[in-house]
């Protein structure tokens, strides 16, 4: 899908979107074919293969559980978790994750 090869090209570019939800899914006008664009970089961070990244952030309902658990760092597989979630979104109607509480929805991430 568009979404799939937009956040494949951010990754060949080394850059990790790190809030990829619906909110950031935007449809382009008629004259440019009606592609999806990704937006909302405003978490997104260059960094090399392999490499992990520490910070906490991101969209509650789309964080994954290495990012949650804060042990191991993060890095492109965040941004893939998401896309998950968003295909989950797609299909049932809601997110997978979503309790009254945040640390309601960190347990059900994590578990």
């Amino acid at each position: 899908s568009q979404a799939v090869a937009a956040v494949r090209h951010l990754h060949g570019l080394h850059v990790i979107h790190r809030d990829v939800k619906p909110q950031n899914l935007l449809f382009a006008a008629r004259g440019e074919g009606g592609r999806l664009k990704l937006a909302d970089f405003g978490w997104a961070v260059h960094t090399r293969p392999g490499d992990r990244r520490w910070t906490l952030c991101g969209t509650l309902d789309y964080l994954p559980p290495e990012m949650v658990r804060a042990t191991e760092g993060h890095g492109f597989g965040v941004d893939v978790w998401a896309l998950g979630v968003l295909a989950y979104e797609l299909l049932a109607g809601r997110p997978p994750f979503a309790a009254p509480a945040r640390e309601d929805t960190y347990r059900q991430i994590l578990e």
